[in-house]
């Protein structure tokens, strides 16, 4: 192993800040807009999802070939999008409702989903020289050239956002052919450059994981043999209740952990790995390792470490969330529904991205 934090999770850290910082800027300016309070929805549901969705409306189909997603994957955002009012999907008269809905089918923006695509719009640019006036432009710089040099280097379209996870946070599929037509490499904001070469890496991992690497990063990664309290694991891993609670109960019925009642602590649930558990978690700690090792022979070792390092300087050395320079941005308006829930200790080592409105944490 690499020493220090692995690769991918100081691009998940850095992606999940910033994504964090422009779902609270995109909470504050659309009920500023006049769009109300309703469902919030996170940013990827604008990078991979509303940002195709012009005023004429496209089909599912080519919202799935433009998105760079098997339109089996596109289904959970289009059912959650329409359901919280950000997009019809049109049906002939009388039709009954598909489901999963054809792939002639019209996707149009509502008035609120053109609402929202408008002030979605500016935010990654704003976000960014937001980094550039508090790290440095040279630090976000730094970050951009060192990142965009490996994906330069990568024959395989990938969205610009990771997908939302299916059952069991198992990964979405993507259409590697699709989304040809995107910015070039050195056109593509911050997140988009984060993100796909974060899960480049994941595609690497997943090729040889037993678990998928939001599993992994997330939830075994923070357990243990001896056992640890379920209601812990949110702040210790930095993804929400709902998304821990989906992992343990996937990691239980495939023996990797055993749920059980605390020994003496009343209405208190622990979770401890189990021997094959303990084998994974062993097995991908080993396998991060190898995988980085692999890019470094494929891309350069200086290509990759100038990677490391760029981040680092975002993400800070000590792997708390209280002393990252990564922090200042995460404060939450006061208004703002994350002012409401107690904030985690550290930010997740891969996102968890979920059904639930696209949260990277899993809220």
């Amino acid at each position: 192993m690499v020493p220090g934090p692995a690769l991918p999770t100081l691009l998940s850290q850095t992606l999940v800040a910033f994504t964090v910082e422009l779902d609270n800027e995109f909470e504050r300016r659309i009920a500023a807009a006049g769009a109300g309070r309703g469902f919030l929805v996170s940013f990827v549901m604008w990078s991979n999802f509303m940002r195709f969705v012009e005023e004429d409306g496209l089909s599912v189909r080519d919202l799935s070939a433009r998105a760079g997603i098997a339109k089996g994957s596109v289904h959970p955002s289009l059912a959650g999008m329409e359901r919280w009012g950000y997009v019809v999907v049109g049906r002939a008269a009388g039709d009954s409702r598909p489901k999963p809905p054809r792939a002639d089918l019209i996707v149009r923006p509502t008035a609120r989903g053109r609402t929202a695509r408008e002030v979605w719009r500016p935010l990654p640019q704003l976000v960014e020289d937001r980094w550039r006036e508090r790290f440095g432009a040279d630090a976000v710089d730094r970050v951009r050239d060192a990142v965009a040099a490996v994906l330069g280097q990568l024959e395989v379209s990938l969205p610009r956002y990771l997908p939302v996870l299916g059952f069991g946070l198992l990964p979405a599929h993507f259409d590697a052919g699709a989304g040809a037509a995107d910015a070039a490499v050195g056109d593509l904001d911050l997140p988009a450059l984060l993100s796909k070469l974060l899960l480049a890496f994941a595609l690497d991992f997943e090729r040889e994981s037993e678990l998928p690497m939001a599993m992994s990063a997330d939830v075994v990664r923070v357990l243990d043999e001896q056992g640890q309290r379920v209601r812990d694991l949110p702040r210790r891993s930095g993804v929400s209740k709902e998304a821990t609670s989906i992992g343990l109960g996937f990691l239980d019925r495939r023996g990797y952990v055993v749920v059980e009642p605390h020994p003496t602590e009343a209405r208190t649930k622990v979770a401890r790995l189990t021997a094959k558990g303990r084998r994974a978690q062993e097995g991908d700690r080993q396998l991060l390792g190898a995988v980085e090792a692999r890019w470094c022979e494929r891309f350069g070792p200086d290509a990759v470490e100038a990677v490391r390092e760029s981040l680092r300087a975002m993400t800070g050395t000590s792997g708390e969330l209280s002393t990252s320079p990564l922090a200042a941005g995460l404060a939450p308006y006061p208004d703002g529904w994350r002012a409401s829930v107690r904030a985690p200790d550290v930010l997740p080592h891969y996102p968890m991205v979920l059904h639930r409105g696209g949260w990277p944490d899993g809220s």
